[in-house]
């Protein structure tokens, strides 16, 4: 009995083992650990000194967490039901509504960091939080709805340009440049790499042979910004 058990357990994790869902679970598993740790890790934190820029800089990785978690889900989904893309999956609809909620939550995560670093300038105007929802949902709403890989791939790459922008217009006009390099640096690279997670399930295949390089150097950087989180708060 226990063995035709185990026979069929074998039969129903080998697609994933094979597929990569084993390797995907791994990354998604230490993205959402880091992300919710560097959320909590910071509670105490933003409570002693209510800092504004602690408050987006948690809400931001909070975002980041559900939107990995919905990365996973949309990977689970491919895999489970043997389609190169989410937008050949059936229902069609379950399949367009994970996609949408992680580019909405991925975006989202994106905009509270950037306020994180910028909250100094454009605290004071409530109406840029309501902005960054309203574009959270046209670049969801854009790469889900639409079949143009051009528009699809022009939307993110847009996105990525005003992060660089804004991350660089920060450092620029920061005040302790040397002391804050080192952040902008990963702000950066932390954006480059969430860019190419959104093109790995926008476009399947596309990068697929530098797939494990790009879960490797993501993990690293939010290890790295989770140390750094644990070292700032002493925990």
């Amino acid at each position: 009995m226990l063995f035709l058990v185990l026979i069929k357990m074998r039969l129903f994790v080998e697609p994933f083992l094979r597929g990569g869902f084993g390797v995907e679970l791994i990354y998604s598993f230490v993205i959402i650990v880091c992300s919710l740790m560097v959320y909590f890790g910071t509670k105490e934190l933003y409570g002693l000194s209510s800092h504004k820029g602690i408050k987006y800089f948690r809400q931001a990785f909070l975002f980041f967490a559900i939107a990995y978690f919905f990365r996973s889900l949309i990977k689970f989904l491919l895999i489970f039901f043997n389609v190169r893309a989410i937008f050949d999956f059936s229902p069609r609809a379950f399949g367009i509504l994970t996609l949408f909620l992680f580019m909405y939550f991925s975006s989202m995560a994106v905009f509270y960091l950037l306020y994180s670093v910028m909250w100094k300038k454009w605290d004071g105007n409530s109406k840029k939080v309501y902005l960054f929802h309203l574009l959270a949902l046209v670049i969801a709403f854009g790469s889900t709805i639409s079949m143009n890989l051009q528009l699809r791939l022009g939307l993110n790459i847009f996105l990525f340009i005003f992060v660089a922008f804004v991350v660089y217009i920060a450092y620029k006009n920061s005040r302790e440049k040397k002391k804050g390099y080192n952040l902008y640096v990963i702000y950066t690279l932390l954006f480059a790499f969430w860019i190419l997670n959104i093109l790995d399930i926008l476009i399947p295949n596309f990068l697929q042979t530098f797939q494990l390089f790009i879960y490797l150097a993501s993990s690293g950087i939010f290890l790295l910004i989770l140390y750094k989180v644990l070292k700032k708060t002493g925990s």
